[in-house]
């Protein structure tokens, strides 16, 4: 049997279908329209804030920017070339014992001050003493034959002349006479090498320096042919440092070396405090082809023991002076897009940015090519709020700007109008934003006036 679908059950589920469709259309519809009412109330008042904010802007003068200024000085320069350099010894020797026996005696202690000469260790001469005896008696021995044949030759001299005697015989007797003699002088030879291997027992110090750890103990046999050895001792005064600088200044720093001896000044960790000074005593002949430097080496008095062999320092060579350069404090030196720069304040207390050349600088002063005169004065502290063309009080030098106390801003513009980070600048929008709410209309351009201390009055 065939059931025919129940139609109207059928439209009544379809009906029910589209009202729910429907109603999820009118929900979405009222959240999309009420997102925009509140987006567009929450540009409205930022759109207005922004207006009130240029309006109060343009209602009041800008105020002076507070700043610290500096004159250039004029004095000479030195010139140097900074480096990281290796102290050295110049001189490191390790004491061997030039003989074998027994150690019998230590006589110095570890991380001591020697002088050269001085005994460090002693061998067990006995047998040493022994063998100078026995080359001592056998040249005694030797001489005495001597002697005695010189007498047969002066006898067979004698004989021959008066032709009692052969005149081969007075030859052969002198043979004799020679033989003993190079004998004899043999004897002296061995005295002499036995009387040094006696000497070698006495372990002595070849050079002044200090004493590093002992490697032998008293009572070992030791031999010469031992690497290790007694001790070493390291010459610490002078004293040497190695270090090198790029291949770029190998005509500079000949040139310089030409005129005399160079001064090279050794730094500690903090890069500001001059341990020792001392002068340039050598320069490689060729330049290292892996790193592209040239080694030079610097000799210290090294009074105090400041420096150490091994250990890792600052150096600074100097190579040269410049004389009445233009010098400023290194903060007067600003950067921007364009290059270097510093703000000049010139007529009505108006700062100009001017470009400038810097030869070199420290964390100090920085040394002027070309840009600045004597006779500028430059801002030195302040630049946060600073630009090309503002109005500027300058303060003292005990004081420090209040504009200073904050981070700089990209606001503050250099030559060619553009912020410190490339960015153009337009109107003065970001002045207003960095002043603050300080209330609304002429009474905040009164209170900025008053704040100013230059008697700046508020423009209507």
């Amino acid at each position: 049997m065939l059931f025919k679908p129940d139609l109207n059950e059928t439209a009544k589920l379809a009906g029910d279908r589209v009202i729910r469709v429907a109603g999820r259309a009118r929900r979405r519809t009222v959240s999309i329209t009420i997102t925009l009412l509140i987006i567009g109330g929450l540009g409205y008042i930022g759109w207005t804030s922004l207006q009130q904010r240029q309006a109060a802007d343009r209602a009041r003068p800008d105020l002076p920017v507070p700043v610290l200024a500096a004159t250039p000085r004029i004095q000479d320069v030195p010139v140097y070339l900074d480096a990281v350099g290796a102290v050295r010894a110049l001189n490191t020797v390790t004491v061997r014992s030039q003989v074998d026996g027994k150690l019998i005696a230590v006589n110095f202690t570890e991380g001591q001050d020697v002088k050269k000469g001085d005994v460090l260790g002693e061998i067990d001469p006995v047998i040493f003493k022994a063998q100078y005896d026995q080359t001592v008696a056998k040249k005694a021995q030797d001489e005495a034959q001597l002697a005695n044949q010189r007498l047969d030759l002066a006898r067979y001299q004698q004989l021959s002349a008066s032709n009692a005697g052969s005149k081969q015989q007075y030859d052969t007797q002198r043979a004799v006479v020679a033989q003993q003699e190079a004998l004899v002088n043999a004897d002296q030879a061995a005295i002499d090498n036995a009387q040094a291997m006696l000497g070698y027992t006495k372990i002595i110090a070849p050079l002044s320096g200090r004493a590093g750890l002992r490697q032998v103990d008293q009572g070992n046999i030791i031999h010469a042919a031992d690497l290790t050895g007694l001790v070493i001792i390291t010459q610490l005064q002078p004293i040497a440092v190695q270090f090198s600088l790029p291949q770029q200044q190998i005509v500079r720093t000949n040139a310089a070396a030409a005129k005399g001896a160079l001064t090279v000044d050794v730094f500690g960790n903090d890069g500001t405090t001059v341990i020792d000074s001392g002068t340039l005593k050598g320069i490689d002949n060729q330049v290292d082809p892996t790193t592209g430097t040239l080694k030079l080496k610097a000799e210290f008095p090294n009074a105090n023991f400041q420096l150490w062999p091994g250990q890792f320092v600052n150096v600074r060579l100097k190579v040269d002076t410049l004389s009445q350069a233009v010098v400023v404090p290194t903060s007067a030196v600003q950067r921007g897009p364009a290059g270097t720069f510093s703000y000049v304040i010139g007529d009505n207390d108006i700062v100009t940015a001017k470009p400038v050349a810097v030869t070199q600088q420290n964390e100090h002063d920085a040394v002027i090519a070309s840009g600045l005169s004597p006779s500028d004065r430059v801002v030195t502290t302040g630049f946060a709020n600073l630009s090309d063309g503002a109005k500027v009080i300058i303060g003292k030098d005990d004081q420090t700007p209040a504009a200073d106390l904050a981070p700089r801003k990209k606001g503050s513009r250099g030559p060619q109008g553009k912020d410190a980070q490339g960015k153009d600048v337009q109107g003065k929008d970001e002045k207003g934003e960095r002043r603050g709410k300080r209330g609304e209309g002429s009474q905040a351009a009164g209170q900025g006036g008053e704040q100013s201390g230059s008697g700046a009055k508020s423009q209507p």
